[in-house]
């Protein structure tokens, strides 16, 4: 199942929730200003990055730069009580299931998320309008 992890004022958080809606792709919510991420999804998050605490980190975010942090410098556990105390430190939304990651909202990329099946079946349907269109 597909893991969303959301901010109430989030523009992103709220076309990513729609998008899964649309394409019927249960998903679970949590809402990070009231329910901080736990260690375990932290570490789930991270194992999937390609980039560590790059990826997850809004650079942007006035708490980052008030802290004046340097990541490299964090252990897994003060990255954990950082995040807990700073949840606005986090790019949203996270989007992930057990082998994919996306963070931020994408509509090409988060198509991923979609069940390989139906990937298949849109594909071929794309195919056959342009088969159609060439007579």
């Amino acid at each position: 199942m597909v893991k969303l992890f959301t901010t109430p004022s989030c523009t992103s958080c709220r076309k990513a929730k729609a998008w899964l809606e649309e394409y019927e792709i249960p998903y679970s919510e949590q809402n990070m200003a009231y329910e901080p991420l736990s260690f375990n999804d932290i570490r789930s998050i991270m194992r999937l990055t390609e980039n560590g605490t790059e990826d997850i980190i809004s650079k942007h975010s006035k708490v980052y730069k008030e802290l004046d942090l340097d990541l490299d410098d964090l252990s897994m556990g003060e990255l954990f009580e950082l995040i807990q105390n700073n949840p606005t430190l986090i790019r949203r939304p996270i989007i992930l299931d057990d082998k994919r990651l996306q963070i931020g909202y994408n509509e090409d990329e988060i198509r991923q998320f979609v069940p390989r099946e139906v990937r298949a079946m849109e594909l071929e349907r794309a195919q056959q309008l342009v088969a159609l269109s060439q007579v």
